[in-house]
């Protein structure tokens, strides 16, 4: 079982070495990692060609301008040659030496006992306002289910893996920004896991510390525009969707905050 790991940034010089860092020490998985960079201009490409040698051909990675982050993951996934797919924000990191290898692992063991093939894993992604640092929001992804993308939730994207070959049979992300700015993660999302009804198995495994800011939370004005494209993501697909379907999702949050203060997922 090999693993795409697909790392899309633009000037992230800043951030990118932590990602770099946390995929070069994964043990005991087969795996290959692309980064997929915008042209960027502030030395991110010259950190990339620093750690290249370190991969020993593990990695593989281009750097040209493009239509903004879906359409490079879309260039990563056209580039991958692994059996699964995952994504990794060039702010965040792996949490953890086995991530890989138990994402691996999962899929390999399969559903109903090894019967079936599974199409795709998901586990739990932790926020964090710098690496190392306390955890100061958890997504946990233990009760969710696909209907629960018509109300607002989604599991954690970066801790999706979804078998390489159902983006050749479904598609990949809506690179348009014009149609999706920050949330056409969650337009494939719909369309896998709902209409193409995508098998999937949880794993109580904390895949990625993210880096509290990111786009789709930075501000009133983001939350609105998500929350607009949720709606539009469902509609799309040929879901009812309306804004306030979208309201009990908050609560759901007010106890991912909750969680790591009575000691759950510190």
């Amino acid at each position: 079982m090999k693993v795409s790991l697909i790392t899309a940034c633009f000037r992230s010089a800043g951030v990118i070495r932590t990602a770099l860092d946390s995929v070069l020490a994964q043990k005991d998985v087969e795996f290959e990692y692309l980064v997929i960079d915008g042209g960027s201009d502030d030395g991110t490409v010259d950190i990339i060609k620093e750690y290249e040698p370190k991969f020993g051909g593990r990695m593989r990675w281009l750097s040209e301008r493009d239509a903004g982050m879906y359409d490079a993951i879309n260039k990563g996934i056209r580039m991958a040659t692994g059996d699964v797919v995952g994504i990794l924000n060039a702010d965040d990191y792996l949490d953890g030496e086995d991530v890989l290898a138990r994402i691996a692992k999962a899929f390999e063991s399969g559903s109903n006992g090894g019967d079936e093939e599974l199409d795709c894993v998901f586990g739990n992604v932790r926020f964090v306002h710098e690496p190392g640092g306390r955890t100061q929001r958890v997504c946990f992804a233990r009760f969710w289910s696909p209907w629960m993308l018509h109300w607002g939730y989604m599991p954690p994207h970066p801790a999706v893996f979804i078998r390489r070959e159902r983006f050749a049979d479904w598609g990949g992300y809506v690179p348009s920004r014009e149609e999706y700015r920050i949330a056409a993660d969650y337009e494939l999302l719909v369309r896998f896991f709902c209409r193409q009804r995508m098998s999937y198995r949880y794993v109580p495994v904390c895949t990625t510390a993210m880096r509290l800011g990111g786009v789709s939370t930075r501000d009133v004005e983001a939350r609105k525009k998500l929350n607009e494209e949720i709606v539009k993501a469902n509609r799309a697909n040929g879901y009812a969707c309306w804004w306030p379907m979208l309201l009990p999702k908050y609560a759901i949050k007010i106890w991912e905050v909750i969680l790591p203060k009575i000691g759950v997922m510190k």
